[in-house]
């Protein structure tokens, strides 16, 4: 099964991908990838769900404990002897032991079943871990476009600082207005405040991040490296359901669930066979001779009530519950990659039509209203227009890069294709 065999490349994608960085370095998202898979809070609470499969497999491996029993009968405590007033005795000893002797071989569907429990927790961690890097990327490319907006608003910040200088030297010239100047500050003033609206949505963004790393307590010189992702997929809505349905942890895990399910039906049938008890006995007499004696029990419980009806017809409704569960996922799946396959086609048209028709137009429209304000021939307001007509393009053309990776990276994680980008 595909979703197995990806369980044992959690490991080796760790081993693969680079050291956990330094304080200070900056971190690639393949080094956040796999410190979140080492350290994160949340999947290392997960981890302990396979701990406790694994006991709960060698606790159904054990046979039932023998029952060791003594007793004393008709002992003289009095010290009246055995006459017609004290008419008891003789005094006794005795020294028992009993087995269980189970039927409808319940350990064999005991183990059965553990091991089918062991299974389904294997991969319920399985998707635990594909929904933790998920998240990670996700956040990872939301930290990348802070700090582009970043970027993108201290650079409109430092060509209204460089007009306010401009400016200030026209107006000491007798060149400009003083109106003029005050204007520009103004303006400044704004791409400042812009700024640190800016700087908040970055510092947000990596505190986030850091805690899905398992870092509890947030780096502020905590940054990131490397580019969006941006290559392109050449598949269809076909090939990435029938891949989803092969290769999704969540959906498998439901299969084996319904493996399960069997499992704990048969061994609910075996329960409903009764178990004998085998027992052996040494019995010792005190009179004025000594006996002894060795007696053998068997017992049997009357299957005249209860023949487990009750769990056996939970065990088969809860099979039944279990297909459909099946059949709601395996519709849920394919809803989900369509979702995401039309979002990649939305984002990847948005982000070509941005870069053809708007990312060049604007930065040369800002440069030569730039170049005509300095020297005098387009007014102010023209200036500023085509300087926020820039930042908008500029900020919509970030958050098409950021949407187009995300796009992937959710392709990625709703097909199964998930370790690692």
């Amino acid at each position: 099964m595909e979703a197995v065999r990806v369980f044992g490349l959690v490991v080796a994608t760790c081993a693969l991908l680079r050291p956990q960085s330094a304080a200070g370095q900056p971190v690639t998202i393949n080094e956040a990838v796999r410190e979140a898979l080492e350290h994160n809070l949340d999947l290392l609470a997960e981890r302990y769900n396979l701990s406790l499969a694994e006991a709960r497999v060698v606790q159904a491996r054990l046979r039932p404990n023998p029952v060791f029993s003594a007793g004393a009968d008709y002992q003289d405590w009095l010290g009246t002897g055995f006459n017609a007033v004290n008419a008891a005795g003789p005094a006794e000893v005795n020294v028992r032991t009993d087995f269980v002797l189970e039927r409808g071989g319940k350990r064999q569907h005991r183990v059965a079943l553990a091991e089918s429990q062991r299974a389904v927790a294997r991969l319920q961690f399985l998707d635990a871990t594909r929904q933790l890097v998920l998240n990670v990327e996700s956040v990872f490319v939301e930290v990348q476009l802070a700090k582009e907006n970043l970027l993108l608003a201290r650079e409109n910040l430092d060509a209204f600082e460089r007009i306010v200088e401009v400016n200030t030297a026209r107006v000491k010239a007798g060149d400009l207005a003083k109106v003029e100047l005050l204007r520009t500050r103004v303006a400044a003033l704004q791409f400042r405040n812009a700024v640190r609206q800016a700087e908040l949505r970055w510092d947000t963004a990596r505190r986030r991040l850091q805690l899905l790393m398992g870092r509890p307590f947030p780096s502020i010189d905590f940054d990131v490296t490397g580019s969006l992702r941006r290559e392109t997929r050449d598949v269809s809505l076909t090939q990435l359901e029938d891949q989803a349905l092969r290769s999704r942890p969540d959906l498998e895990a439901l299969r084996l669930d319904q493996a399960r399910s069997l499992a704990d039906l048969r061994l609910q049938l075996a329960h409903g066979k009764v178990d004998y008890t085998l027992g052996i006995q040494y019995h010792r007499q005190y009179n004025n001779a000594k006996g002894n004696s060795l007696g053998l029990f068997f017992s049997a419980p009357l299957p005249v009530f209860n023949r487990n009806q009750g769990e056996i017809e939970r065990a088969r409704a809860e099979a039944r519950q279990i297909e459909a569960r099946i059949r709601a996922m395996e519709a849920s799946i394919r809803n989900e990659v369509e979702s995401a396959y039309h979002e990649y086609l939305t984002a990847h048209e948005l982000l070509e039509g941005i870069e053809r028709d708007m990312v060049s137009q604007a930065r040369q429209v800002r440069e030569t209203t730039e170049y005509s304000y300095r020297r005098g021939e387009a007014s102010f307001v023209e200036f500023l227009d085509a300087q926020r007509a820039f930042n908008d393009t500029m900020q919509a053309y970030n958050e098409a890069r950021a949407a187009y990776a995300k796009a992937l990276y959710l392709l990625d994680s709703v097909t199964g294709k998930w370790i690692g980008p």
